[in-house]
């Protein structure tokens, strides 16, 4: 078992027992969007190694490109489907991946943005939803009869 799926089998136990699953989507998105864009995990892991939870602007860099990473995660029970994700708040990445999980941390989709498309789409826009992401650059759809 990879430690990404320790880590998913662990926050869904914890949710199974609590109520509420633990907040690693954050992590997981941030290593599932390097793996999407051909960063080797060694890469990852060495390039994560001097960095904290919290970094102002981008979340990593690849191939002289930073990357700001957003996601989301219904929780399954009733009436926890995405409707709102995440905007950015700032304008220090060259790209940004939105991923949308399901219940168990599998990625359903993926969509990446340049900034400047981006700004231009979404600086004056309050809310944004799925739909708006889904207008960018697709990385990754899941096929419905995927397991």
């Amino acid at each position: 078992m990879t430690l990404r799926e320790n880590l998913v089998e662990t926050a869904l136990q914890w949710q199974k027992n609590f109520g509420v699953a633990s907040s690693i989507t954050s992590a997981i998105s941030e290593y599932d969007a390097a793996m999407l864009i051909g960063m080797s995990e060694s890469e990852y892991s060495e390039y994560m190694q001097d960095k904290t939870a919290v970094s102002k602007g981008y979340d990593f860099v690849f191939k002289n490109i930073r990357y700001q990473v957003k996601a989301n995660r219904p929780s399954g029970k009733k009436g926890s489907f995405v409707t709102k994700v995440p905007k950015a708040s700032n304008y220090d990445w060259d790209k940004l991946i939105w991923i949308l999980y399901d219940k168990n941390y599998v990625i359903q989709e993926a969509w990446e943005w340049n900034v400047e498309d981006y700004k231009l789409a979404f600086d004056d826009i309050k809310r944004l939803s799925p739909q708006h992401y889904r207008q960018g650059n697709c990385l990754y759809l899941k096929k419905s009869n995927e397991t």
